[in-house]
């Protein structure tokens, strides 16, 4: 998942107009963006109370507060909303940063050119801007969002597929893999499942196999987990056999996921765009 989502030190903070910055937790006079004390600082792009254009006070004030090397630059880190994928790395300068967060497209500065560049300008796969995360030391950049196709120019899904340690281990190896998170491992493993099933089976198939081939097997066995999940509830059971069951629906369900084809990041994003929404308007929503 996002790699930010597990900071304790993080604190969104909304910028508005009247010189000041609010967090969920304190509110600081616009001085203190000028200062060198840590802190996270969000655009909020979502939240905005006004779309800001790129001569704002606002915007100005949260570039001033971005640590920018002695070339005008700082990493940004380009990160997909709903997978935690690391997509990208690039350069910013104020003129990026700026314009990224009033486009919302990812903008990056290009060092060899010396021009700004909004990735997908060529490609059209864009990276749609959901929020920009700024580190403790205000020296580093992430741009969360969702990109429209393959990141990478060399048509992967991202620029991270080349994996030290197996490099270590053979550095002849030509055979690439996505850096994925245990959620996406496991997709990716029941996909490779799945396209073995047309192979020739060579001794006894795999449970995961089984469950591809077998609807009946595989919904009794997600009802059968869902209901020890809830038995954990209601005997009052330790923590670690919560996890443990739901660990279990979770496998199963992806499972299904996979036979069906639909992706775990499609469901990620139907969750996304719930957030917004009480528990009353989304269900009387799919009544339409």
């Amino acid at each position: 998942m996002a790699a930010f989502m597990y900071s304790q030190s993080l604190q969104s903070v909304k910028v508005y107009s009247g010189g000041h910055l609010f967090s969920s937790r304190r509110r600081y006079p616009s001085p203190f963006l000028k200062k060198n004390a840590p802190c996270i600082v969000s655009a909020c792009i979502p939240k905005l109370q006004k779309e800001l254009s790129l001569a704002s006070p606002e915007i100005g004030m949260l570039l001033d507060s971005v640590k920018w090397d002695d070339k005008g630059l700082a990493v940004a880190i380009a990160q997909n909303v709903d997978t935690g994928a690391i997509l990208m790395q690039g350069f910013v300068n104020r003129d990026a940063l700026a314009t990224t967060i009033s486009s919302r497209k990812a903008t990056f500065y290009s060092r060899s050119r010396s021009q700004l560049w909004t990735k997908g300008e060529t490609s059209m796969n864009f990276i749609n801007i959901h929020d920009v995360f700024l580190d403790c030391d205000r020296d580093s950049i992430i741009y969360l969002g969702t990109p429209d196709g393959p990141t990478c120019h060399t048509g992967a899904e991202t620029c991270y597929y080349t994996s030290a340690f197996d490099f270590l281990k053979d550095s002849q190896v030509g055979e690439s893999k996505m850096a994925l998170t245990t959620l996406y491992l496991l997709e990716s493993t029941i996909s490779q499942r799945k396209a073995e099933i047309a192979e020739p089976q060579i001794g006894k198939p795999s449970w995961t196999k089984r469950l591809l081939t077998d609807d009946k097997l595989l919904c009794s066995k997600i009802r059968e987990e869902a209901d020890e999940l809830c038995r954990t509830l209601e005997e009052k059971e330790d923590k670690s056999r919560t996890a443990s069951e739901m660990a279990d629906v979770l496998y199963h369900a992806m499972v299904l996921l996979g036979l069906r084809g639909v992706k775990a990041e499609e469901v990620l994003q139907v969750l996304r765009q719930r957030f917004s929404k009480s528990g009353v308007e989304e269900k009387e929503s799919r009544k339409k």
